[in-house]
């Protein structure tokens, strides 16, 4: 039998309580990571061994200057499984095994069977005029609990808080390898392409920075202030705060009813949170959640993403969660079209100022 020393308990800044994480290697060779607030000795159940693709390769775009991914492996992926086979649910005997080998758990991490970014990425062959390289990273898909409906609002504080404890553990892991950019992140709705509807988020380690983060490091290191932003347009723009981080519409929001979390006193990251701000931060990604449903009057399609420091600039960079809503009213989806996806130019239908206004004043 396992006993409570299998499951160690984590020195995470920011929590008075003990978060407690249990490492297992799956019958295939990946890892899965089990977090809760009481040690986890449960026996695992049978599962399936095989081969798992290493990720996929690399290309330059030389126009737009950006690498992207290409993962052939990824096309056969999932989708939308029915309830009986959900993979994302605790296993059971006598039935077929799922992702997680357990019959219970509090929150799961396991890595992506259908990675795009691997530790073990080949070298691929090299094409006429055109760089290219191994996608060497790691992808993992963050469970947030077993039940297969929900969303951040509806699980609960302590379950948010022990999420947020998830990645910050895995931050630490990751960043600790030498990946340049860590990206958690989250996306929700059939709208979004969504294919497994079990609550869940995702965890991205790049081999190099994204041309987004690569640009915001760049800002703050010439000296852009976000804390003076927020301060100076709280009245405004601010839909709610809690722990000393502020909920708002930024003036500058490309998606109609965009939201970003962000602590007002500059952080790299949420590693950096002390337990009133890890509080705080766990809140409000419920409330926003909350709010955009409210107001929609539906489950909001939504994609969220945490923009921490990129590896080594960490001095400069303020943190922030961003909520990009693909509405523009209850009945009408916010479609990226032609303009957006060629030019990256945005034309928003909703002023921040009024999102703000509106998103105050529900709930």
């Amino acid at each position: 039998m396992l006993s409570a020393s299998d499951s160690i308990a984590l020195p995470l800044p920011g929590f008075d309580t003990p978060i407690f994480r249990r490492s297992h290697v799956k019958g295939d060779g990946r890892a899965l990571y089990l977090y809760g607030y009481t040690p986890h000795t449960d026996e695992p159940l049978p599962e399936p061994s095989g081969e798992i693709a290493p990720g996929g390769s690399l290309r330059w775009h030389p126009l737009r200057q950006e690498w992207n991914i290409y993962a052939e492996h990824r096309q056969s992926r999932t989708y939308k499984p029915s309830a009986a086979a959900d993979p994302l649910a605790p296993s059971t005997l006598n039935a077929p095994p799922t992702e997680i080998p357990f019959s219970r758990f509090e929150l799961a991490v396991f890595e992506n069977k259908f990675t795009s970014l691997h530790a073990a990425a080949p070298t691929p062959a090299g094409l006429a005029g055109l760089d290219v390289a191994g996608a060497v990273g790691h992808c993992d898909v963050v469970v947030y609990g077993e039940t297969p409906q929900g969303d951040l609002w509806s699980i609960g504080q302590a379950r948010r808080r022990l999420l947020v404890a998830a990645w910050l553990d895995r931050y630490d892991a990751l960043y600790a390898a030498g990946h340049k950019f860590v990206l958690p992140f989250e996306n929700r709705g059939d709208e979004v392409g969504v294919t497994l509807h079990h609550p869940h988020g995702q965890i991205y380690a790049f081999p190099f920075v994204p041309e987004v983060q690569k640009k915001a490091a760049a800002a703050f290191a010439m000296g852009y202030d976000l804390s003076e932003i927020i301060e100076k347009n709280l009245a405004r723009y601010t839909i709610s705060k809690a722990g000393g981080l502020e909920a708002f519409c930024p003036p500058f929001a490309r998606f109609p009813f965009e939201v970003w979390i962000a602590p007002r006193q500059r952080h790299p990251g949420p590693w950096s949170f002390n337990a009133e701000e890890i509080d705080g931060f766990a809140h409000l990604l419920g409330e926003v959640c909350a709010r955009y449903d409210a107001f929609f009057q539906r489950q909001t399609p939504y994609m969220l993403s945490l923009h921490a420091a990129p590896l080594g600039t960490a001095d400069r960079f303020h943190f922030t969660a961003q909520f990009y809503p693909l509405l523009r009213a209850p009945d009408r989806v916010k479609y990226l079209a032609a303009v957006e996806q060629s030019t990256g130019t945005f034309t928003v239908d909703v002023m921040p100022e009024y999102a703000a206004q509106v998103l105050r004043s529900v709930l």
